[in-house]
């Protein structure tokens, strides 16, 4: 039976809940899901690049092959930067993506929870920047991507439905944009032409208000 990804789906790991997930990694070659990124239930940590070999392709909702404690130990899925600026306040700054996997892990050096560092009490503005890590030659899909018909945004990426014996997208969950009266649609991976910031797909808008409701 195929899997269903959604963002915001519950993970648990073998001895407890552990987190949502927050995004996903492709493989724009193959166009398969190689691994899901979960936030943990504890904000402050950072989240984890879980490889889907860990995740259980058959439970309803996500459950990884791990404990707790292991998946503490997961590569983290974000690194922590300082950047210096003249105009800024304090705070944190915007998430980026940066290819390659990262070591730094939910702080960065000299960082702190309010996301002042080294040199506030100087007079410097520091500030923190979060940057998604993403496996070289693969590429993150993230919540209110964009789905482009051949003639216009059509609406945002949900989730994907994956076959668990190969890995391989069969389906793209669309989260309604000017669609009425439905929350889903499941678009056919035939459809898409590049899964890289954002879907793309070689139909147009009324080819996919055609398309039966995913639920």
């Amino acid at each position: 039976m195929a899997t269903e990804f959604t963002i915001g789906a519950r993970a648990s790991c073998s001895d407890g809940h552990c987190g949502e997930l927050s995004r996903m990694i492709t493989d724009p070659a193959t166009r398969k899901i190689t691994h899901l990124v979960i936030k943990p239930k504890h904000r402050r940590q950072s989240d984890r690049l879980v490889p889907l070999k860990l995740i259980d392709m058959t439970a309803d909702d996500i459950r990884l092959r791990c404990t707790l404690a292991e998946f503490d130990e997961l590569q983290p899925a974000e690194e922590i930067d300082l950047a210096e600026g003249d105009d800024y306040g304090g705070g944190y700054g915007a998430a980026e993506s940066v290819q390659g996997y990262g070591n730094v892990g939910s702080m960065g050096v000299g960082g702190s929870s309010s996301g002042m560092g080294i040199g506030a009490s100087l007079g410097h503005h520091v500030r923190t920047v979060t940057q998604h890590v993403v496996p070289m030659g693969e590429a993150e899909l993230c919540p209110g991507e964009s789905v482009h018909a051949v003639d216009g945004e059509i609406g945002e990426v949900l989730g994907f439905i994956v076959d668990p014996d190969d890995q391989q997208v069969t389906h793209v969950l669309l989260k309604e944009g000017h669609l009425w009266g439905r929350k889903e649609v499941a678009i056919p991976i035939s459809a898409v032409t590049a899964i890289d910031e954002g879907i793309r797909l070689n139909i147009t808008k009324q080819q996919v208000e055609d398309l039966p409701a995913a639920h």
